[in-house]
């Protein structure tokens, strides 16, 4: 029940958020006058409206959530949104500028073909910093975790459509960007069937997984790598992802009963395997494929630009990585440095069946870590500890 002064919080609430509805329309307004200058006039007014519409849905949004800016569900209302929220919201209204260039052809231009990704990008870095400014700030809601999660998904679900449209990403990346809603259409239907949902036990690989996919899509956007490099890489980040969304529903839904002592023993037995086997095993293989691919392109290592440079810094970012991956030091570190050199190199040199799957190992290794027999893996405890904070 909500009192006469928790009345009057939730107004006040409902005001600030108008108005930053307005702030962020009259935005869009602004930079769509823009882009009628430096890029086409139909385009432009193409972006200004599809912009404008979901920005629109994310207020709305917001505005039914406004009853959660509190701490707890039993905790008064806190007096504003916050700055946590407000950090929120503008990255909401980036994913909403992104969303202007959906349904168009990728625009040309030295500038303005990296403007797409650019937008994405800046707001994928502030998905890293609301969450820390809410929790430094001390006003931290259950507002900023709901629309933190209902911008990740209109984020991604954007962002992949766009990756598909500019040819970047194959069509079957589009079911990572629907795997979210999916996933609560189906736990809404359960419960209007009353049947019953599951809670699913934390996981710090979700949030991890989440940011490596829209790294790679902030990748995808930039004129920098094409096809088929990125519809690799594509494949590879949406994989493991995927099957980590059907894992998920079996759970809710209780086709895996979590609680289960023989279940929670397979859990833990698989990753046991994956530790101890599978990712040591996953180090030694893109140690072994890469030897091959650079060979086979001969050495040294893209002799074929003309710039000898090139060829030293390739060779010794080539041998510094494998080293630093076979021995697990720092291994997500530098298995995500071989991606920009592999990227790189891929410019130059063909890619073959092998390097399909060398890229596929490198980018696994990325998501999981290097596992057991590892001497540093200080990057595993950074992950953990920042996505746990």
């Amino acid at each position: 029940m909500i009192t006469v002064n928790q009345d009057s919080t939730l107004k006040n609430l409902q005001q600030e958020l108008r108005a930053l509805a307005c702030i962020g329309l009259a935005g869009l307004i602004a930079l769509g006058i823009l882009l009628s200058i430096i890029w086409q006039r139909a385009e432009a007014i193409q972006w200004t409206l599809q912009s404008a519409v979901i920005w629109g849905f994310i207020m709305v949004s917001s505005l039914r959530r406004l009853d959660l800016v509190r701490p707890k569900q039993e905790s008064p209302l806190y007096k504003n949104l916050g700055w946590g929220n407000r950090i929120t919201l503008f990255r909401s209204w980036l994913i909403a500028a992104t969303a202007g260039f959906l349904f168009q052809p990728w625009p040309d231009g030295p500038l303005l073909s990296w403007l797409p990704g650019m937008i994405y990008f800046a707001g994928a870095i502030l998905d890293r910093v609301d969450g820390y400014v809410a929790r430094r700030s001390g006003q931290s809601s259950l507002f900023g975790i709901e629309l933190d999660t209902v911008a990740d998904a209109i984020g991604l679900a954007v962002a992949s459509l766009l990756a598909v449209g500019y040819g970047q990403a194959h069509w079957s990346f589009l079911l990572m960007g629907l795997a979210y809603y999916a996933f609560h259409a189906g736990i809404y239907w359960r419960k209007k069937q009353n049947l019953p949902v599951y809670a699913l036990p934390p996981a710090m690989h979700r949030r991890v997984w989440a940011g490596f996919q829209m790294g790679y899509l902030v990748v995808a956007l930039w004129p920098l790598f094409y096809p088929p490099l990125t519809l690799i890489g594509g494949f590879a980040f949406m994989l493991p992802a995927l099957i980590g969304f059907v894992i998920d529903w079996l759970i809710v839904s209780g086709r895996i009963n979590r609680q289960a002592a023989n279940t929670d023993r397979r859990f833990y037995q698989l990753t046991v395997f994956s530790q101890a086997i599978f990712q040591p095993l996953l180090r030694i293989t893109i140690v072994l494929l890469l030897a091959i691919s650079i060979l086979r392109s001969g050495l040294p290592p893209m002799a074929n630009t003309g710039i000898v440079g090139f060829s030293f810094i390739a060779s010794a970012g080539f041998i510094l990585t494998s080293l630093a991956i076979l021995l697990g030091i720092a291994g997500r570190y530098f298995a995500l440095l071989l991606i920009g050199l592999l990227g790189w190199y891929y410019l130059n040199n063909p890619m073959y069946y092998l390097d399909y799957l060398l890229f596929c190992c490198v980018i696994w290794s990325l998501l999981l870590g290097s596992g057991r027999f590892s001497l540093w893996q200080e990057d595993d405890r950074w992950l953990n500890r920042y996505d746990g904070a």
